[in-house]
């Protein structure tokens, strides 16, 4: 049996990144389409593929940590037909807002931050879809589901845009059973970019479905 064929969205920013991503130190640099100039007709088809894979999993909110997770999350939001939330990032701090908080070590900034959601925009019994623009390490990820579920909500699941698969942030959100996708994996930055686009079979590309 022939393996799935990637998805639109995916093979579409698949195709972006191999003509205008490039490599800097240990960064994948897509900040011509993705995370700094945004271009919206690929952000549209990278935000419908992504709604697609999770349209069957009755979510009512989406969540994001700004800026770069914005884009996306907006998108699958409307496609979703839900309303999407986006974490601000405060320098760490002991200033007291009625939020819920996580304190996230970022290695590759060598800083830590807050990232807080205000309490009366997530209460209760939600079920929420986490978007965002990059998996790595997955700790600023892994701050997200903390605060969904301290709010007595469900993580239905991670949506990546890109992530790199030789990096321990999958792991690190699988190990909370929480389930996980990514439209591209970055398999390698040895010589150059190794990419592949996924398809939408969430038996292969979503860890511990409900």
């Amino acid at each position: 049996m022939p393996a799935p064929a990637a998805t639109i969205g995916a093979t579409a920013l698949a195709d972006a990144i191999r003509r205008r991503g490039r490599i800097e130190g240990t960064l994948v640099k897509v900040d011509e389409f993705l995370n700094h100039q945004v271009d919206p007709e690929l952000l549209e088809v990278i935000g419908a593929d992504i709604a697609t894979r999770w349209q069957d999993r009755d979510i009512d909110l989406v969540i994001t940590a700004e800026a770069s997770g914005i884009p996306p999350a907006l998108i699958a939001a409307r496609h979703l037909g839900v309303a999407m939330v986006y974490a601000k990032k405060y320098p760490r701090s002991t200033a007291d807002r009625p939020a819920f908080v996580r304190e996230v070590a970022s290695p590759t900034k060598g800083t830590e931050y807050r990232v807080e959601i205000a309490r009366r925009l997530l209460d209760t019994g939600r079920r929420v879809l986490i978007v965002d623009d990059f998996l790595s390490g997955g700790r600023t990820a892994e701050a997200l589901g903390d605060i969904v579920e301290e709010a007595g909500s469900t993580v239905v699941g991670f949506a990546f845009v890109i992530e790199k698969s030789f990096v321990a942030g999958r792991s690190r959100l699988a190990a909370r059973g929480w389930p996980v996708d990514s439209l591209v994996m970055v398999n390698s930055m040895t010589t150059g970019l190794e990419i592949e686009a996924t398809p939408a079979e969430k038996e292969s590309h979503v860890d511990a479905a409900e």
